[in-house]
């Protein structure tokens, strides 16, 4: 006999299966942190008539939106230095700050901020990349979110690591000790071409085809990085890591601001996913990123925010109305990248681009129940005709009232279950005054 612990009635459900389905008045049967069933709520409540209930009148419920690229901590240093281009920033901003300020209680604390904002604004997975992964775990582990989490690499030393052998040796330990989590997945994440040398990429193109995850990188966003490539090794990024081997299904590749015809070619056959950013390549003035030119070679895209530091909020509603509207703007054609498929890059595309398109990123039978409910029903987004369009062209994080992630309610009716918000912020605050005085 069917059963489900949980029925969620929606006014609208919009599967992102493949399709461009929108069902009116349906319900996800929910058991054991899985979907069991989508069907008519009438046939739900006699299918399934000992589960608990909750009614979604006036919303829609699409699957938890995915953030592909994030440095979650880093939301502590938000609005820190504004205003300034890439490399600047890096330099003579953010790696001095890191390297006087960041250590396991500034990741804690700012992975903490970064998950409240999240689960806030409808995501229930993120991509991440930063310095002590093993807090960050952590964090998704008490919190109840999904991520996927970047073994960093970086040549230079840090506070988190001395040498490439000593932030790999670190990441395969997380790896191991995570490898059958739920929720907790691993990535390699080495920082870009211009940052990591070509004997720590060739260990890491080994253990990627070994451990079968993906390798998680800022690949061409600027063109200052296509200088350096081009001064340091004679030959674009993409080239040298064509010839490191790296160019293959795992890579997923963020920004991709500077590309030329060949190279998307080559990135298509390869079968490399690209993260696209776009607020973020917007306020570092890095380029942008073809994406409509992308989508027709057949490459998959996903959206990400990239850190609350350059973007500077983790919203990534606002990130699929951006690139909608960027990539229509690039193209000089209303038609690209209508609502459909931007929902679709900030949920199927994502979990497919991270490994986990078995696991989340649609509402299907089978799937992990990783759920957001948006009220449409409110003025900014009335009246109302066609609600996934709606969603992305009007809609704002404001209006996701509800999100499960495996089944679990981590905010209903917009108070976060799992997170202390106000002890949350008093950290925030202490880190604040820190940096102010530094």
């Amino acid at each position: 006999m069917a059963r489900a612990d949980l029925l969620i009635h929606a006014r609208w459900v919009a599967p992102v299966d493949g399709t461009d389905r929108l069902l009116d008045w349906h319900s996800v049967a929910v058991g054991d942190g899985r979907i069991e069933a989508v069907l008519p709520s009438d046939q739900a409540v006699r299918r399934y008539p000992a589960a608990a209930e909750v009614s979604l009148a006036r919303h829609l419920l699409i699957p938890g939106l995915i953030d592909a690229h994030t440095h979650a901590a880093m939301t502590l240093l938000r609005g820190l230095a504004d205003d300034l281009p890439l490399m600047t920033w890096l330099q003579e901003h953010i790696w001095p700050a890191e390297q006087r300020w960041v250590n396991e209680a500034f990741v804690r604390d700012g992975t903490l901020l970064a998950a409240a904002e999240l689960l806030r604004g409808g995501v229930t997975c993120f991509n991440d990349m930063y310095f002590h992964p093993e807090v960050t775990a952590r964090v998704v582990d008490e919190t109840g979110l999904r991520a996927v989490l970047g073994l960093i690499l970086i040549d230079f030393p840090t506070t988190y690591a001395a040498d490439p052998d000593e932030y790999l040796d670190k990441g395969l330990r997380l790896h191991d000790e995570y490898r059958d989590h739920p929720r907790v997945h691993t990535a390699f994440a080495p920082h870009a071409p211009y940052s990591v040398s070509d004997q720590p990429l060739q260990r890491v193109r080994m253990l990627s085809d070994e451990l079968d995850i993906p390798v998680h990188m800022h690949v061409h966003e600027t063109r200052d990085e296509l200088r350096q490539g081009m001064e340091a090794q004679g030959i674009r990024p993409l080239a040298r890591l064509e010839r490191l081997g790296l160019l293959n299904p795992n890579l997923v590749a963020v920004h991709m601001t500077q590309l030329e015809d060949e190279e998307i070619a080559q990135v298509a056959e390869a079968g490399v996913r690209v993260v696209h950013c776009p607020e973020s390549n917007l306020k570092l003035a890095s380029g942008f990123c073809p994406v409509a030119r992308l989508l027709d070679a057949g490459i998959e895209v996903a959206l990400g925010t990239d850190g609350a530091a350059s973007n500077n909020d983790l919203d990534m509603i606002g990130e699929m109305r951006t690139a909608a509207l960027l990539a229509k703007g690039v193209a000089g054609d209303a038609s690209v990248l209508p609502a459909w498929r931007a929902l679709e890059m900030a949920t199927r595309d994502g979990a497919r681009a991270l490994g986990l398109g078995e696991i989340t990123g649609s509402i299907e039978p089978g799937k992990a129940a990783d759920l957001c409910a948006l009220d449409l029903g409110r003025l900014e987004t009335s009246p109302l005709y066609h609600p996934v369009s709606q969603l992305v062209y009007a809609g704002q994080r404001s209006q996701v009232t509800d999100v499960w992630v495996a089944g679990r309610h981590l905010l209903r009716e917009g108070e976060l279950t799992t997170i202390d918000t106000e002890a949350v912020q008093d950290r925030a605050r202490v880190w604040q005054r820190r940096l102010a005085e530094d």
